[in-house]
């Protein structure tokens, strides 16, 4: 891995026009765990997968088992970013990392201190009445307790795109435009395997695409560079 952390650094160093794709396990150094990993105890306490819960017929249909997973699950305090969102931050001040396109919804690339953030997933950050669209403080439903609802009567949402409900259009182009201009890519801690967020790296031109990975993904075979590892470990060493 020495050699690859070399590279990725000799690469950085010449590029200007970097961008970076990131998934699930930029956090997951943070201690936020992948929803999708399923615990000892899953199949006792939820009678249905994690991407059932989250989709957009199952939120209208039983808000309350929603928000039950909802805030054991996605709510998490007292994460902090971790070695790869500071360097990430830093790349952005120094002029050379130009976005960061996350698939994640904890605002962890925000406190450490970028600008530039594309949230394609959305955030846990904000959210709105499904309703009449009124925005309301995150504690609003982060800190409730049960369903929050609107004085209109209708349901407060998280601002976070449920399956079965289309990515935000402005953020799929501005994320296209970001990777279609991009001297460098790099993608860490996803499977590459969520669409059509993972499409977007077809629209990146260059020459030096990188993958950073602890496992294999679909994509491997068009990487022009390949850094197994944890995404924090490797970032601390660039």
């Amino acid at each position: 891995m020495e050699e690859a952390i070399q590279t990725l650094r000799r690469w950085i160093e010449e590029s200007d026009n970097i961008v970076f794709f990131g998934g699930a396990g930029v956090s997951t150094e943070s201690g936020i765990p992948d929803f999708r990993s399923v615990d000892g105890l899953y199949n006792q306490k939820w009678a249905y997968p994690p991407e059932t819960i989250l989709s957009h017929s199952f939120f209208e249909r039983d808000p309350a088992e929603f928000y039950r997973f909802y805030h054991e699950k996605l709510v998490i305090r007292g994460a902090k970013p971790n070695a790869a969102h500071y360097r990430l931050a830093e790349l952005e001040r120094e002029g050379k990392l130009k976005a960061i396109l996350t698939q994640n919804i904890d605002g962890l690339h925000q406190a450490a201190g970028s600008q530039e953030v594309l949230e394609l997933h959305g955030s846990t950050h904000r959210c709105y009445c499904a309703k009449c669209g009124r925005r309301y403080k995150p504690e609003t439903i982060n800190d409730c307790k049960g369903v929050p609802y609107c004085e209109c009567g209708g349901i407060i949402r998280p601002d976070v795109v449920l399956y079965e409900e289309a990515l935000d259009q402005d953020i799929l182009e501005r994320s296209v435009r970001y990777i279609a201009r991009a001297d460098m890519l790099i993608i860490g801690g996803t499977s590459l395997a969520v669409y059509p967020a993972a499409g977007l790296i077809n629209y990146y031109r260059g020459h030096k695409l990188v993958l950073v990975n602890r496992g294999a993904t679909p994509r491997d075979g068009e990487a022009d560079l390949i850094v197994r590892g944890n995404i924090g470990e490797v970032f601390a060493q660039v």
